[in-house]
């Protein structure tokens, strides 16, 4: 019986060194590091809050079954809006600043066919 007991603690020993000796990146690590996925989008609507925040209304394109869905994007530099009329197909990247999507580029595409690979 002794000789079991001391097996199995020295077996999870040895699974929980291992476990801990794994330098695996934390997921706030692991999306700082990732590289900015371009997204395509129909420019819906710019409006402005009263306390001054610029947002975008940006109608994504549809992924796999799932229908179109309208996101909320701040803008903080009005001059990435600059020359980008309502209804536009755009290209652009964005990330979680301040408890917000955020935009951090935006750029006029050709529109993007439905079945089609976007360019």
């Amino acid at each position: 019986m002794l000789r079991f007991v001391l097996m199995t603690a020295l077996s999870l020993a040895i699974v929980n060194g291992a476990a801990a000796q794994r330098a695996e990146p934390r997921p706030a690590e692991a999306a700082a590091d990732a590289a900015p996925v371009t997204t395509y989008a129909r420019l819906a609507s710019v409006g402005e809050e009263a306390d001054g925040k610029l947002y975008v209304r940006l109608k994504l394109l549809p992924r796999a079954k799932l229908p179109f869905t309208v996101q909320r994007f701040r803008v903080r530099d009005r001059a990435l809006l600059a020359g980008i009329a309502e209804g536009s197909w755009v290209r652009f990247t964005a990330k979680h600043i301040d408890g917000e999507n955020t935009l951090t580029s935006i750029r006029v595409t050709a529109e993007c066919k439905r079945f089609q690979e976007c360019r």
